[in-house]
């Protein structure tokens, strides 16, 4: 479906900067034709301005006048949204889909902004820059079943969709898979403090931390097994690993601390929803 774009109906790209060049790209490699997307970016980075050279890009400071977007998706950053809209909305048509991958602003924000209500508002994640990331999406009252079809195709390029029916839940979602990079990130660093803490040099630590943690993902990537039975799988009974498991596993372990914390998160996406 992203072969469908023309200069006639391109995809418009409002900003470009890490999120959106991962996108750009995986739509690139999946055979969109450089005439049929508009890339919208004030301060183009080395790496897209490389790319636009290499692929046939012409990347524009403001939105250009006269052009109707098929699809317009918008990732800039909440503080200068408002007034992007002034500039953005001339590109809305009655056909065009907006996709927001704007944090904390609200479908309700994008219709009063464009007036429009074909919205979607979403959320990925930062292994979308390798292709690995899960967006949640959320649809607008006038987006048709069509509309989602395109739309899940544009976001399959940077890794898995999930639609999710009730908006309120965006805030679950950013809690969970969109924050949720950082949370494993830290996890190393914590692994790493705790292996340096009980006699490994820092450096052997933080490299067997990263190993750990990478290797288990893809451990999880690749099999069929739930993580509970990955989790079974390396226990051995009254071993090292049940030993650990067992503070893990307390009542004061990672289960309600993490809930703690995806519980904060979501109270905040909601304090900058408004």
């Amino acid at each position: 479906m992203i072969e469908t774009f023309t200069a006639a109906a391109p995809l418009v790209l409002v900003g470009c900067g890490k999120m959106g060049g991962a996108m750009l790209t995986g739509w690139l490699d999946r055979g969109l034709a450089p005439e049929g997307v508009v890339v919208v970016e004030k301060m183009p980075s080395q790496a897209l301005s490389a790319l636009a050279a290499e692929r046939g890009l012409t990347l524009h400071a403001t939105a250009p006048e006269g052009v109707t977007a098929r699809v317009m998706l918008v990732a800039v950053k909440p503080q200068g949204l408002d007034a992007a809209f002034a500039t953005l909305k001339p590109l809305v048509g009655p056909e065009t889909v907006v996709v927001s991958v704007v944090a904390g602003k609200t479908i309700a924000a994008f219709t009063a902004g464009l007036s429009s209500e074909r919205i979607v508002r979403t959320i990925p994640n930062t292994p979308a820059q390798v292709g690995r990331g899960i967006t949640a999406a959320v649809a607008g009252p006038a987006v048709t079943a069509a509309d989602r079809e395109l739309v899940s195709a544009l976001l399959a390029a940077i890794g898995e969709v999930e639609w999710v029916e009730v908006e309120d839940h965006i805030d679950l979602v950013t809690a969970v898979s969109g924050s949720g990079p950082a949370y494993v990130f830290h996890m190393v660093e914590a692994l790493a403090a705790a292996g340096a803490a009980a006699g490994l040099a820092p450096d052997l630590a933080a490299r067997l931390a990263r190993a750990t943690i990478e290797g288990a993902g893809e451990l999880l990537w690749q099999s069929p097994e739930t993580p509970e039975q990955l989790r079974v799988n390396v226990t051995s009974p009254a071993g090292t690993t049940a030993a650990a498991l067992a503070v893990l596993m307390g009542e004061n372990g990672l289960t309600p601390l993490m809930t703690e914390a995806v519980a904060a998160a979501a109270r905040r996406s909601r304090e900058l929803a408004g």
